[in-house]
């Protein structure tokens, strides 16, 4: 038996709420790459394991800090003058059986392999330093991986929710929308570090975004300025497109000073601030559901690269959201879904310490009928659990 607890909240949906508040850092942003490259060389090391010893074995490859390097910005084009350095941390199993694991060449490469398909303009060869600080995990961590069953190698709890306000929507599509090929073809001055801040008041919204752009498609600050603003009105005409606001602004790089020639733009070399302006670290950048939501409940746990297979840090934070958007979609009568997990370190990952659904109900349900489906959704989801792990294994599931 699962413990399974389940509550209506009298509360309105974020959706109705007076104030919101939702940020998105796109692909480029130092946290975004951080928490990208950490995942995926958690999802190669998975594959890396079962082609050689035939099971996953321990690791947790959660702390990572890019130190930003330094650049000379010109109009025209400048270049970077000292590389930036990447640091991969925590915990790998090295050896089983006899069996070597290259973790150190496999973090690098798969690094190197992401900046090239992710960062136009970044030369992973000469832009970036690799500095491999992951060291052999702790026995009794390590121990978990060799019992009969797994056990959650942590006492953590994580939350999820759903369905996203029209708020959420937008910001997440929007930051999609200006790293997306179509509008780099249609404006490759535009790089990939690309920040976006929603402020909805009543129904009123407020976005403003920072977009790095890239100095060698800049000739002059008069380009600048002039190819600023198309695409400001770009992105309006997007965003208005998706969203049944009736009043809309757009900020398109609120800070720029239009006569300060460099100082008063925002210029990169390679379309991230890495470059020289912003260091970045897992667990900074988005959530698992691809935005920062400020009126919503969050999980202190980074889920990137963490392991698939015991770690309910990852786990749990992308099970919450799962549930939530299954309670959702199949209970007749919920307005919005909150779904809380906690293990107990060493215990099933199947079965946590508690699994709580908060919901909040359309006016005249039958209470007990929904919070009964409510509990129903929730025990299946957590007994398929192991088909989650293996998608989360093999790369599935996009954790930022």
């Amino acid at each position: 038996m699962r413990n399974i607890l389940v509550e209506a909240l009298p509360d309105l949906p974020v959706s109705e709420h007076q104030v919101e508040l939702v940020e998105r850092k796109g692909v480029g942003h130092p946290d975004s790459i951080c928490d990208a490259i950490m995942e995926q060389v958690s999802v190669e090391l998975s594959k890396a394991y079962l082609e050689r010893v035939g099971t996953i074995l321990h690791h947790n490859i959660d702390k990572a800090l890019l130190v930003a390097g330094e650049a000379e910005v010109r109009f025209g084009g400048g270049r970077v003058t000292q590389p930036m350095r990447l640091i991969f941390g925590d915990r790998a199993t090295y050896r089983a059986d006899d069996v070597e694991i290259p973790i150190r060449e496999l973090a690098i490469q798969t690094a190197k392999r992401w900046i090239r398909e992710h960062l136009r303009f970044v030369d992973p060869d000469q832009h970036v330093e690799y500095d491999v600080q992951i060291k052999p995990g702790s026995p009794e961590l390590v121990d978990i991986f060799q019992r009969e069953e797994v056990g959650a190698n942590d006492t953590s709890a994580a939350v999820g929710y759903w369905p996203l306000t029209e708020t959420e929507r937008v910001v997440l599509d929007t930051e999609r929308y200006i790293n997306s090929p179509a509008f780099k073809r249609e404006f490759p001055e535009a790089g990939e570090d690309v920040k976006v801040m929603g402020l909805r008041t009543g129904k009123e919204l407020h976005l403003t975004a920072a977009v790095a752009f890239v100095d060698r498609f800049v000739d002059s600050e008069a380009t600048y300025f002039r190819r600023k603003e198309q695409m400001r009105q770009a992105v309006l005409e997007y965003v208005r497109s998706r969203s049944s606001l009736p009043q809309i602004h757009l900020y398109l790089n609120h800070a720029d000073v239009p006569g300060r020639g460099i100082a008063g733009v925002y210029l990169s070399v390679t379309g991230t601030s890495a470059e020289s302006g912003d260091s970045g670290q897992v667990g900074r950048g988005n959530k698992v559901n691809g935005v920062i939501a400020l009126n919503r409940p969050v999980g202190t746990e980074a889920a990137a690269g963490k392991n698939p297979v015991s770690h309910v840090g990852k786990i749990y934070t992308i099970l919450t959201h799962r549930i939530a958007q299954r309670v959702y979609e199949e209970v007749r009568g919920v307005r919005e879904c909150y779904i809380w997990l906690c293990s107990q370190i060493g215990e099933p990952v199947d079965r946590p310490k508690v699994a709580a659904a908060q919901v909040i109900l359309e006016r005249g349900v039958r209470r007990a009928r929904v919070l009964r489906q409510v509990q129903e959704v929730v025990d299946r989801e957590l007994q398929d659990v192991r088909t989650l792990i293996r998608d989360l294994a093999a790369g599935k599931y996009s954790v930022v």
